[in-house]
């Protein structure tokens, strides 16, 4: 995580949090030290050395490993992360205090264990469970948002499927009107037959392999060309390790038709769509050439915030969506952790 992103992140109201503590923690021990200023400095030290564990704890350990059910590793990192910090935060107290039966290791070991290492242990436990009970709720409120986006759209889709079914009828019955040898006319509305088909009977799953996802963007990438001319150049390369995962129905449709519903109408004009895949994530980018006074909200357009709700929604924090917006093009990269 860049380290921006982590403050951003890492917001306001736990840098409070932590002042507050060390108020609440100076106030209850400042007694115990011969001056207020000592009082002060080991304080600090304490409340650093507990909120960087916490935040390690919470922000990297937690997400990283337990999330990933990787558990021993997760086990083995935390016992290390606690266990040092206990032994540095002894080493800096002791030299600061100037009593070696903190920073030496002969001694009453079981008593600084005792003393520093296990009240560690407690307390960065506790801060991990509040961190566990937060990001369940958030669980459970993405399910529900989840469920209920789901439940309005198949509504939506029982509502409106009797006039799909009519127009497919018909489309079927025009294709065998068309003369054969207007093989042009024909393909198009082929193609726009399978579209159909496709909206209607193969995109009822959360997920759809993403062969037919191709295929259906191919599709309607070739009925626009038939709108363009030799001032429109449109490409869509697509690598062949694109193949063998499944992705959310028309996900990306939305980005293909925002490039050819915003491309410019000047004497070069381009699109150019491309998809490739690594062993674990998986890459989409959509470029176009626009209009240099083109208003960037009507860019955008409601497609896309859409799009962005339901990647939100789908794939909490394992895809990244970054929009370049600039005079003369409009560029939007997608990846998704699969």
């Amino acid at each position: 995580m860049h380290t921006a992103a982590f403050f951003i992140k890492y917001k306001i109201h736990h840098l409070v949090f932590w002042i507050m503590l060390f108020g609440l923690w100076y106030f209850l021990r400042y007694e115990d030290y011969s001056t207020t200023a000592r009082a002060f400095q080991v304080t600090l030290i304490k409340v650093v050395d507990l909120a960087l564990m916490i935040t390690i704890t919470n922000y990297i350990l937690i997400p990283k490993l337990l999330y990933r059910k990787r558990y021993l590793l997760f086990t083995c990192c935390f016992v290390l992360l606690v266990v040092t910090s206990s032994v540095l935060k002894m080493q800096v107290l002791g030299r600061l205090m100037n009593n070696p039966a903190l920073f030496e290791f002969a001694g009453n070991v079981k008593a600084r264990i005792y003393d520093n290492v296990i009240p560690h242990f407690f307390l960065v436990i506790a801060g991990a469970a509040i961190k566990l009970m937060l990001d369940y709720g958030d669980l459970q409120q993405r399910m529900a948002d989840t469920a209920r986006e789901k439940a309005e759209a198949e509504l939506n889709f029982l509502k409106s499927q009797i006039n799909p079914h009519f127009l497919f009828n018909s489309l079927n019955s025009v294709y065998f009107l068309i003369d054969k040898s207007n093989p042009g006319a024909r393909n198009a509305l082929h193609k726009f037959s399978d579209m159909l088909r496709y909206q209607l009977y193969e995109m009822n799953d959360d997920r759809i392999p993403i062969e037919k996802e191709i295929k259906y963007l191919q599709d309607y990438v070739d009925l626009q060309r038939l709108r363009t001319d030799e001032n429109f150049e449109v490409n869509m390369e697509i690598d062949p390790t694109v193949k063998g995962f499944s992705i959310e129905p028309l996900l990306l449709i939305p980005f293909v038709e925002n490039a050819f519903k915003h491309i410019s109408h000047g004497p070069k004009n381009f699109i150019n769509i491309e998809m490739n895949h690594t062993a674990d994530e998986f890459f989409f980018e959509a470029i176009n050439s626009k209009e240099a006074m083109q208003s960037d909200n009507n860019h955008k357009g409601i497609g896309l915030e859409n799009v962005q709700r339901r990647l939100a929604l789908l794939y909490p924090g394992k895809h990244h969506l970054q929009v370049n917006d600039s005079d003369t093009t409009f560029k939007i990269h997608l990846s998704i952790k699969l």
